[in-house]
């Protein structure tokens, strides 16, 4: 049978699992000369696969097809944009980790949707107070309940016509969601530990779903933490938009909107610019701002 091209929606224990056009799923090994090429075949990946048993689904991967974007975290290939999902309460949001998470994306060229879920376990000022803190560092902010499912239609258009990439702590509601985006698809709901108010048997690996012949979903681990992507401190405020409209109207030229007098940004924290987001800004700076002391790379 003559090779043919796929996509792999799942990878578990070095095989992937490959959906071809004509709808069969082929269980598949890939190739050594991928990891003697040090490449290592992601979800969302297309690919070229030889078929070795069609009744059991068996097959060979040959060829990935060049990437249009490779993310690192989470691992996946091919996406046109992200979808992150935090829950208003229970858990409370972690914005430092929101905010790296923005970072991440926005490095590696993805726009992001902030999905706020469990709006029926706050008021309406709490989900407008978040929505205006991020409006302008996202594509957008997308309110949602799972239990009354407001929201969810909002969602599905977002994604409409787009390979997403969902992506959030555990815990906040995201299998849930899939399962509303997704009825035929039954992810594994997992409930908050009470201790720690995170996640617990949620989504362990990288799955991609078709929704239609356009439109596709990629379900991710839930995290927890994320470093802080490697960069020079000074060039952080670049990815604050927030931060644009003041950029050049300090006092001095070099300004890193920490501690000099006269600093516009500092001026609109709390005014036009978030205090949380801020806080996150400085936490990042101090934390980059060592990385490159000790690496000699720092222009402060």
């Amino acid at each position: 049978m003559d090779p043919i091209k796929g996509k792999i929606i799942r990878g578990v224990g070095g095989f992937y699992y490959v959906a071809t056009p004509d709808a069969d799923v082929y269980e598949c090994k890939a190739k050594g000369i991928f990891r003697k090429d040090d490449i290592k075949p992601l979800v969302g990946d297309d690919v070229v696969l030889s078929v070795l048993d069609k009744e059991a689904g068996l097959g060979n991967i040959d060829e990935i097809l060049d990437r249009k974007n490779e993310l690192t975290r989470p691992a996946v290939a091919n996406v046109d944009q992200a979808i992150v999902v935090f829950s208003l309460k229970s858990p409370k949001p972690n914005r430092g980790l929101l905010d790296r998470f923005l970072l991440m994306m926005d490095m590696q060229g993805v726009p992001v949707w902030l999905c706020l879920t469990k709006t029926d376990l706050v008021g309406d000022d709490e989900v407008e107070q978040m929505a205006e803190a991020y409006e302008k560092c996202t594509l957008g902010v997308l309110p949602i309940s799972n239990i009354d499912g407001s929201g969810i239609r909002a969602v599905r258009s977002a994604m409409k016509g787009k390979t997403t990439v969902l992506a959030g702590p555990s815990g906040v509601g995201k299998s849930s969601l899939v399962s509303h985006i997704c009825p035929d698809i039954n992810p594994e709901v997992g409930s908050v530990s009470k201790k720690t108010q995170r996640g617990k048997h949620t989504t362990r690996h990288s799955e991609l779903y078709q929704m239609d012949d356009v439109t596709f979903l990629c379900d991710t681990p839930g995290f927890s933490a994320l470093s802080v992507p490697e960069m020079l401190p000074e060039d952080l405020a670049a990815y604050m938009p927030e931060f644009d409209e003041f950029l050049g109207k300090c006092r001095f030229q070099m300004c890193t909107h920490i501690h000099e007098p006269d600093c516009a940004v500092r001026e609109a924290v709390g005014v036009t610019i978030d205090k949380a987001r801020y806080e996150s800004y400085k936490q990042m700076f101090e934390e980059l701002n060592v990385i490159a002391v000790r690496a000699g790379r720092s222009k402060r």
